[in-house]
Parts: C-alpha cells; structure tokens; sequence
C-alpha cells in the first residue's frame, strides 16, 4: 500500500543552537547493520540483513534494548528497496513507526540512506543513468517527510566498499570489474551523495548535520616491493568518493590520470569542485582485524576485498592513525562509526576498553573526537550468505551486545556480557556530559 499522508509531528529536542558534535562530548552510541541487495540472480539470493535479522518484525524491542544499554544515538538504515517499490511511488508506513519509536526513546537517530543496494526497478543499479537524480529525489523525499524528526543523515555508508563491490570485483550489482568499473561506480555514488546531501540542506538547512561515513585501508607487509602499484592505487581509491563529494581531485589527485584514462572529463571534475560538499562529522569504519591488509611477498593478489588478503591486527595503532588521517584530510571533527572484532565475548569487551581508551586518549590530545559506535546492537550474518545455498545460521557473526538466538518463535536476542560494559561506558561519558547553552540533553 503506498502512503502519502501526513507529516509526522514535530520533536523539539532538535532545535538546539549547538549542534551535539559541538558540545565538547564524547557520544556513544549504536548501530544496527543494514545492508540491502535485494537483487537476485542464480546462485546470488536477495541479501537485506533486516529481513535475516527479523528487524522488520522486531524493531520496536530493538530500539528497546539499545536505549536500556545507554545509546545516546542509532545509525539506522532506511531500506530504499522498500519505500520506493516504484518510480515515483513511496510507502513510509514500517518507518514512520520506527522514527516514532526513536523519538519516544529519545534517541538520536543518524540516517543511513544508501547502505549498498538500490530499488529493484533500477535497471544497472548505480550505473543506472540516472541514478545519481532517483537517489536525490529519494533523500529529498525522506527529508521533507521527517524534516521535524530527523536531521542527521549519512547519504552513503562506505562509499569505497560500494565501489569495490559493485565495480572492480564484479561481487554485487551492476558487476563491472577493474579500475575503470571502479571509477564508473564511484562517479555515480559522488554524484548522487552531492546531490542528496545539497537537496535535504535545502529543506533542512542549517539543522542538516552530515556525518560522512567510509570504510578505511590500511596495509602493511610487503608495500614498497612488488605491491607497490597496487597499494598505491588502493590507497588512492579508498579516499576517491569523498575527494570529489567534498572538491578535492584536482591537478595534484592521484587519480586524476586513472579517471581521465576512464573517460572522466575536466567538465565532470570542474562541476564536482564547484558543487562541492562538506562532512559536519567525518565517521571512520575500523575492525582491527579486518581493515588492514597484509601484503606478502611472493603471493600475487588481484585486488579488491574479495580476494582473500590475509589481514594484520594493528589494534589501536591502526585505529589512531587512521581518525588522525581523517580528520586531516577532510579537515572536520572525526567518529568511529563503526568497530568491533567477530569473536568471543572476551575479546569483544578487550577490544571495547582498549578502543574507548584509545579514543579518549586521542581527545586529551586535542584530537576533535565526537563519537564511538559499536557495530552492531546484535549479530549480523555474514554478507557470504548471499552466494551461499545454506541456512542463515551457518552465516551468523558474532559481533553484538545481544546475540541472536534460533528458537520456534524466530530469533531471541540474549544479553551478553559486552551490553553491560557498553552500557558502563556509556552511562559514565553521559553522566560527565557538559550541559549545552540550551539545556537540551540532545
């Protein structure tokens, strides 16, 4: 059923003059793992971690479990594929209920609006033509709907991933492979991330806040011998989609020769540098075993993450070098938006001390830190799902603060150990929370 009725109410706790990066807090916070490719072929079954998470029928618990842990905000996915089943047509019933919720909790939601996948109508996906103008119109639409609830979007979650995925290793839809499908896709996903980001500030404006969100690449091992090309251009790659959105590929870009070897013109350049965007909050994704990759002498690798690098744990050296890095380049407070390590329950609580201790010490240090969010609120399943024919148990990850538990009544979430000292480090940054010159605790 396709809804067009009226806006939700208005929440005041998000009139505040200073804008909560700004209020000299640490903020702690959440977030439910939202990845969409609803598209099918064989061997390839819709991936949409909601549906194998059962977030659609659960999210009013969910939202529950995470205010009980001292989650001051979620980063949340709007499922495109969902709300826009047509061109042109919008059904917000399922998340109008969830926005509600958040306003309820008093939670700050942090808006994902593209986390990979696009409506199934899109014929090529992102390298649709005109998907940087339905992606625009999708924001804008999601904007004014919840202008009075919802000021915090990221436009595109990992950029870089999309990117790899979807147009140099052929994994995800539209399948292009190589640097020029890597330049084709991540042209697209710049345009489109000016585009929504320009169009919800115009309905927005000054309330807008944009937290920039992006995978990060570290490399380690042999980089200076026989992979020196290519952790040269992976490294320049991992910063393209946000070079353009925020005006930065020019003469000096690392990329410029493999762009213009692609087709991309000094027109396109020019019109990204005069249309440029800028991130409020500057998220950096960081899993200590997974965001560096160990290049070994001797092993030819083919690039991209499906390729099976091994990888090297640089722990909290290589999260601190990588929120310095950010916060230089792009010259904005920084997040960890994303972190957590696949393991046991042991490991996860080490990894959430020495991360919220690395984090602090990186603020006494005069870094402009503002947020940490452990991904996720509960497990997730392993995007290998996708091309796999087993059932989704096999896929399970264990990353969360609640685990997800097969019974005949769907998936229980069962509190571990982790929630409670999420919940401890939480609850203390909130309790030394200084007070805004409004009063709001939001």
């Amino acid at each position: 059923m396709v809804h067009r009725g009226c806006r939700p109410h208005r929440n005041e706790g998000l009139t505040t003059t200073v804008k909560w990066y700004q209020d000299g807090t640490l903020h702690f916070g959440l977030g439910i793992e939202d990845t969409f490719v609803p598209q099918t072929r064989a061997g390839e079954r819709a991936l949409d971690e909601y549906e194998l998470t059962e977030h659609y029928e659960n999210w009013h618990g969910d939202l529950q479990l995470a205010s009980d842990v001292g989650a001051q905000f979620i980063r949340w996915g709007i499922p495109w594929h969902r709300v826009n089943p047509a061109p042109g047509e919008w059904d917000w019933e399922w998340v109008d209920r969830v926005l509600g919720r958040f306003d309820e909790l008093g939670i700050r939601p942090i808006i994902d609006l593209l986390h990979y996948g696009t409506p199934l109508w899109m014929q090529s996906e992102f390298a649709h033509p005109d998907f940087a103008r339905h992606f625009a119109d999708y924001a804008v639409a999601c904007a004014e709907r919840y202008r009075d609830r919802v000021t915090d979007y990221t436009p595109v979650n990992e950029p870089m991933i999309h990117a790899r995925f979807s147009g140099d290793v052929a994994y995800w839809p539209p399948y292009l492979s190589g640097e020029r499908g890597y330049n084709t896709i991540a042209l697209a996903l710049a345009e489109g991330f000016v585009r929504a980001q320009r169009g919800i500030a115009e309905v927005l404006g000054e309330r807008a806040t944009f937290v920039h969100v992006d995978a990060t690449a570290r490399f380690a091992g042999d980089v200076d011998g026989q992979h020196r090309p290519l952790v040269a251009l992976q490294r320049a790659q991992s910063f393209l989609v946000e070079d353009l959105v925020t005006g930065g590929v020019d003469e000096r870009h690392d990329m410029l020769g493999s762009l213009r070897a692609s087709g991309v013109t000094d027109d396109t350049l020019a019109w990204f540098a005069s249309h440029a965007v800028k991130p409020d909050v500057m998220g950096v994704n960081y899993y200590p075993r997974h965001s560096t990759q160990l290049m070994e002498e001797g092993i030819v690798h083919a690039g991209g993450f499906v390729d099976p690098w091994p990888t090297q744990d640089d722990g909290v050296a290589g999260l601190e070098e990588l929120l310095r890095t950010y916060a230089h380049r792009y010259g904005a407070p920084v997040m960890l938006t994303e972190t957590c390590v696949t393991a046991s329950v042991e490991e996860r609580i080490a990894w959430l001390d020495a991360s919220v201790a690395s984090v602090r010490g990186l603020r006494e240090g005069g870094l402009d830190v503002v947020g940490y969010t452990w991904w996720p609120l509960f497990d997730m399943y392993e995007w290998t799902y996708r091309h796999a024919d087993t059932p989704r148990s096999e896929s399970l990850l264990t990353m969360g603060l609640f685990d997800l538990v097969e019974s005949s009544q769907g998936l229980l979430r069962r509190k571990n150990p982790v929630a409670d000292r999420f919940r401890q480090v939480a609850t203390d940054a909130a309790a030394n929370a200084p007070i805004s010159r409004t009063g709001a605790a939001r």
